[in-house]
């Protein structure tokens, strides 16, 4: 049988269907994997799609394949990317990362100037984040909007992360920030002009 066209997209209205499967598989994933996850409504990730803050993959035949999202914190000074999820007979195949590269530029592409964060314990996720250009960083250093952290009460680590006081859990946090990377991209000063500048300042 040949491998079906995978097509990776904003998720709209009409994929509220596949809800029930995103968040199915993303519990059971969690349960394999023996790790914690914040659980989703099947309400909030309908919002998503209806909001187009989602990135979805599908089949030309309608299956499901993976599934993203983003969410504004702190008006829009903060963007978090999560729920990465494929469906297991999906995995392995490079869908995973065009998804997070998706869900990442869309990101980018609308919220220029915001900071973007991702918690994760997953090993693939934090080569990815790391490959765009990610970096650890402290949970001081992410959005401190309550909203945000109420979303992990549902996890099994939450008593950790309640425990250390929301400085620290199992999950790592990663942040990109795109004035760090703005900086780091500007030309080195010419040596001419630098040692203008010495005589200057000396």
């Amino acid at each position: 049988m040949e491998n079906p066209m995978i097509f990776v997209r904003i998720a709209t209205i009409n994929d509220i269907k596949y809800v029930d499967e995103i968040i199915q598989e993303t519990e059971s994933s969690a349960i394999a994997r023996g790790s914690g996850i914040s659980k989703r409504s099947p309400e909030s990730l309908a919002q998503k799609m209806r909001d187009e803050k989602a990135v979805i993959a599908v089949t030309t035949a309608g299956e499901w394949v993976g599934f993203a999202y983003f969410e504004t914190w702190e008006n829009g000074k903060f963007i978090s990317n999560s729920g990465l999820i494929v469906s297991p007979k999906f995995r392995n195949s490079g869908v995973a990362k065009a998804i997070k590269d998706r869900v990442f530029r869309i990101s980018r592409r609308r919220y220029p100037d915001a900071k973007i964060f991702s918690i994760t314990s997953g090993i693939a996720i934090m080569k990815m984040n790391t490959q765009l250009g990610f970096e650890p960083v402290t949970f001081a250093e992410i959005t401190h909007d309550p909203s945000f952290w109420e979303g992990c009460k549902s996890c099994v680590n939450y008593d950790i992360l309640e425990g250390k006081k929301k400085c620290n859990c199992l999950c790592t946090a990663m942040l990109f920030d795109p004035l760090k990377v703005k900086q780091e991209q500007q030309p080195a000063m010419p040596l001419e002009s630098f040692q203008r500048y010495l005589s200057k300042t000396n």
